[in-house]
């Protein structure tokens, strides 16, 4: 069984503003964040509002993600998470299958 090389993968999707809205929500939900801030022990984290599909690896995309987005995973400020499977079916979002939210560190003060 031989390995297929993507050499064009499609990362646009459409979200209705129904699903987008319960995602976002789903998101910024106080206890979510604070669960991901108390894991990477920072003091606050806030969403972004951006999402994207991760892609292949390829020698265009090294990082798993689209171009435009790898500044976020080169910064010192920024977080990327896997949007978690059950906020997806709760949006009732399929298509994609996969999502990644983008989060902005507010305060880099450490917890005790």
């Amino acid at each position: 069984m031989g390995l297929k090389i993507v050499k064009n993968f499609d990362t646009s999707f459409i979200l209705n503003s129904e699903a987008k809205n319960l995602l976002f929500g789903l998101l910024t939900n106080k206890s979510f964040t604070e669960q991901i801030s108390q894991r990477l022990r920072e003091t606050e984290i806030q969403f972004t509002n951006l999402l994207f599909q991760p892609v292949p690896y390829s020698q265009q995309t090294p990082k798993g993600m689209p171009r435009e987005f790898e500044q976020y995973h080169h910064s010192d400020e920024h977080i990327i998470i896997n949007v978690p499977p059950n906020f997806m079916f709760q949006a009732k979002i399929f298509k994609p299958s996969r999502l990644c939210a983008i989060y902005r560190k507010v305060n880099h003060q450490k917890f005790n």
